[in-house]
């Protein structure tokens, strides 16, 4: 079979996706013409208020694979893996980024051979809290929730990265990016392999065009990750409500906290809009280790989180994430149970 054969068969797949994308809105906007009016406008207003994060995030991560930057950070995480994982894990912890920030960096990592240990690490451990997230939290849910979290943000880095590590030598774990088109778009954008670095991209044609194309490349990514995302916000915020969320996870029973996670999650989205929310489940009975479990299983196992690197990740990566998040969310919640009535 031809190159030319197999791109014809990936172009016509590709069609038949968007179209029945497209069939698939348009049978809901006939059916539900209001809630997609509205689910529009939610969008909309959700890209324009993530632009000023998203947008420097994809400057950053062109600017960096033009400017052959990342083979110096790539050389960085050589031989000493779990120092780096620690490191991912503390600098994703505290800083005010979330996994589809910081996605266009981390995919453009991958592409230049950054190990996936520590790039697990601060998948983890980012969408959980930075310093915002922390005084809001003490200010919501009171000071021992927001340490706890801190902590757990940490701890599920580490514990993540260091899981990671164990599987370092497979095929899979070397090569973690999908091979779609967003992979390929991000491999060829790195300057045509110049492995020199120059930080002034704009004086050369040809980190010029490798900066346009990692930016294209990126920003159709993460417009492609937020508004399914978005949209699927919407519908969440309209169909549950505390009250519904309080019938699974509202009791302190023994599968308050495996609930937390697995009926939950899916419903977080927003960290911020998340904190609120807890307190009133905890108002109507939700036990401390549940409630964490949900705050940290939110960041991490919600659409948010697993929408930030599906596109990337091929199969056996996404998956040992998805496990590592929710037995990590499962150990913050009974370690933090414990700990409040001990």
């Amino acid at each position: 079979m031809t190159d030319q054969t197999i791109a014809r068969r990936q172009t016509n797949k590709r069609y038949l996706v968007w179209g029945m994308c497209l069939s698939l809105s348009v049978v809901i906007a006939f059916v539900w013409p209001q809630h997609t009016m509205n689910a529009a406008k939610f969008v909309v207003w959700g890209l324009v208020v993530v632009a000023p994060i998203v947008i420097p995030g994809i400057l950053l991560a062109a600017w960096i694979i033009a400017s052959g930057a990342d083979t110096y950070i790539a050389s960085a995480f050589e031989g000493r893996t779990l120092r780096t994982v620690v490191a991912a894990s503390l600098i994703g912890a505290i800083t005010p980024v979330c996994g589809v920030t910081v996605l266009p960096l981390m995919a453009g990592l991958l592409a230049a051979g950054v190990p996936l240990a520590p790039i697990m690490a601060f998948w983890l451990s980012s969408p959980i809290t930075d310093p915002a997230m922390l005084a809001t939290t003490a200010a919501t849910l009171g000071i021992g929730f927001a340490v706890g979290k801190t902590l757990a943000a940490i701890g599920l880095g580490l514990f993540g990265g260091a899981a990671t590590v164990l599987f370092a030598k497979a095929p899979w774990a070397r090569d973690a990016l999908r091979d779609n088109g967003f992979a390929r778009q991000l491999s060829a954008a790195r300057c045509g392999g110049d492995k020199t670095f120059d930080p002034w991209v704009w004086q050369t044609k040809v980190r010029r065009q490798s900066f346009g194309k990692q930016f294209r490349a990126t920003g159709r990514l993460i417009l492609i990750c937020l508004i399914p995302a978005f949209a699927a916000e919407y519908a969440l915020n309209a169909a549950l409500t505390p009250g519904a969320l309080a019938a699974y996870v509202g009791k302190d029973q023994w599968w308050a906290i495996p609930a937390a996670v697995f009926v939950g999650a899916p419903a977080y989205i927003d960290g911020y809009a998340a904190l609120p929310l807890t307190r009133g489940l905890i108002d109507n009975g939700m036990s401390e280790g549940a409630a964490m479990a949900f705050l940290i299983s939110g960041g991490v196992v919600s659409i948010w989180g697993a929408m930030a690197i599906a596109p990337v990740l091929k199969l056996k990566p996404f998956l040992l994430y998805l496990f590592l998040a929710v037995l990590g969310s499962l150990a913050a919640g009974y370690v933090f149970g414990w700990a409040v009535h001990s």
